[in-house]
């Protein structure tokens, strides 16, 4: 049995999306022990999420080559909906509820966009050299908004670097299609390579950034503009598009939609873990004492003067 391009698109991407979580758990991880991206780079575990980026990154290149920008980029989301589990598992905490809702409905959001994106063709038109260069120009400079919005306005740096990110991601995955669809020897394959490289290394630096914010909200953005930023270069300038006319559009929008709350809940941060209070040399729970002892005023009445009552004896 021969496998649809489509559905090797999917498979790919499903793998892809895995070791993306994995890594950005790990830098996660990472974030919160160093104080910036020069300490990251002397941890040997932010090695190892470089590692689990770069394989995620070839799957990603691959799932391209088998399927369109508007099936592969969505796909990516998934992500998401397994770091959150994981990273409650490594720092020893419960999924909540309203996470499990999340990932149900970004599941469901998923399911319908592929429902009236997966063509069943593979693709076959790339970016000409002239709008690739415009595509790059544009997202270098959104980045540079963004990058500058984050030092301006520190209590949203880890959301703006987290977008600024996923532009970057979204357009070294439009960019990527390039080389692996219809590859040839010249001049500007070898721009788009370096291009590539070039937003792929800019888009990891950046979400090392974001995550010193946490995992969820900048990991769910950061998943979001990922594939709106590649699907709409897909839609704009390769004319890939939706099946089923207008039906399929609306599907569409409504799994926009739901994947769009569903990421919102997950973006909800978690309670921190609570430490197990002191026990017995038995193994049973010592009751928990109070931080202090309570004064004298503090256990009496107010307008009760016990000196002064005593003193009245």
């Amino acid at each position: 049995m021969v496998m649809s391009p489509v559905f090797l698109a999917v498979l790919i991407s499903l793998v892809s999306a895995v070791c993306y979580a994995m890594a950005a758990v790990v830098q996660e991880r990472t974030a919160a022990d160093t104080a910036g991206v020069r300490g990251a780079l002397a941890r040997g575990s932010w090695w190892w999420s470089v590692a689990l980026n770069a394989t995620g990154a070839l799957l990603h290149v691959v799932a391209l080559r088998y399927g369109p920008l508007t099936l592969v980029q969505p796909l990516g989301a998934l992500s998401l909906v397994v770091a959150v589990p994981l990273g409650s598992l490594v720092a020893r905490r419960r999924t909540s509820r309203t996470q499990w809702r999340g990932m149900a409905l970004t599941l469901a959001g998923l399911t319908a966009l592929l429902t009236v994106t997966a063509s069943g063709h593979a693709p076959d038109d790339t970016l000409h050299t002239t709008e690739m260069l415009g595509v790059a120009l544009a997202a270098v400079a959104a980045v540079a908004v963004l990058v500058r919005f984050a030092a301006r306005h520190s209590a949203l740096e880890g959301l703006a670097f987290a977008a600024a990110s996923g532009v970057a991601s979204g357009i070294g995955s439009t960019l990527a299609q390039k080389l692996v669809v219809g590859p040839t020897v010249s001049w500007s394959t070898a721009l788009v390579a370096a291009l590539t490289v070039g937003f792929a290394v800019v888009g990891l630096l950046l979400s090392q950034r974001a995550y010193r914010s946490g995992l969820g909200g900048p990991l769910a953005l950061l998943t979001l503009l990922n594939p709106v930023t590649a699907s709409s270069v897909g839609i704009a300038l390769l004319g890939e598009g939706f099946q089923y006319g207008e039906t399929g559009t609306l599907l569409a929008l409504a799994g926009a939609v739901a994947a769009v709350h569903g990421v919102t809940l997950l973006s909800r941060p978690q309670a921190p873990a609570t430490a197990p209070g002191p026990r017995w040399s038995d193994g049973h729970d010592r009751p928990r004492l109070p931080a202090s002892r309570p004064t004298a005023e503090a256990l009496t009445p107010a307008g009760v003067d016990i000196l002064g009552a005593g003193r009245a004896m």
